[in-house]
């Protein structure tokens, strides 16, 4: 009796993914310390006795002793605001009033913009290689929905009785990977759970992947008009 299941051919493939995003997806696991998303005045008793300073139209004035910032703020009637304590020395910029409320509502939209996203969610789906093309196709279709969202997208196999192999098996994964080219990539590779059953995470690529990704795709065109 002929199997009418037909599932997806195991080819092997590799995620595209660059190696700065790669780090960058390992330092987003790790905590990371809240910063103070504010902006206020130091007043006139400025702790650091040589700063450089920027003045209130973005221009770098170089290094400057706190006494005579402090003549130069009465002088123009602004105020100074820290930026880079750490810095050597440390950096401070001359704001009026004004610049210094409009910086505060434009912080406090962007933790409004930050907070509306939220964390980013994770979806699951979990399927046999035996699947049939069609429970396939709808399930591939569903991952690229959620992949669209920016979500983040578990994909778990389990391998039929008598199938081909672990190594064969998680070459499924590729094969859903190529199903969106130049859009999603892997945030955790493909990897064997327990017998028979194995993992793998998708995510969509930042715009610098996407970029670098259109970018090898269009010298791999110019190399193959050349020959």
């Amino acid at each position: 009796m002929r199997d009418s299941r037909k599932g997806l051919l195991p080819v092997p493939t590799q995620a595209f993914c660059t190696h700065e995003d790669a780090k960058g997806n390992l330092k987003a696991k790790q905590k990371t310390p809240s910063f103070k998303n504010t902006i206020e005045s130091v007043g006139r008793k400025i702790p650091h006795r040589i700063i450089q300073l920027i003045d209130e139209n973005g221009e770098n004035q170089g290094n400057i002793h706190r006494a005579d910032v402090i003549r130069i703020m009465d002088e123009r009637a602004v105020k100074l605001v820290l930026l880079q304590e750490k810095a050597d020395p440390p950096v401070y910029r001359l704001m009026s009033g004004q610049q210094i409320l409009e910086e505060r509502l434009r912080l406090r939209d962007k933790q409004k913009a930050s907070a509306k996203n939220g964390p980013v969610q994770q979806k699951e789906l979990t399927f046999s290689t035996a699947i049939e093309q069609h429970d396939l196709d709808t399930k591939i279709k569903q991952i690229q929905q959620w992949i669209d969202k920016k979500h983040h997208v578990r994909v778990t196999l389990q391998q039929k009785r008598g199938g081909d192999g672990q190594k064969n098996m998680l070459a499924f994964f590729g094969q859903i990977l190529d199903t969106m080219p130049g859009k999603a990539t892997y945030l955790s590779e493909p990897r064997t759970v327990k017998e028979g059953r194995s993992t793998c995470v998708l995510r969509h690529m930042s715009n610098k992947e996407i970029q670098e990704y259109k970018r090898m795709e269009k010298n791999k065109g110019e190399e193959k008009g050349q020959h």
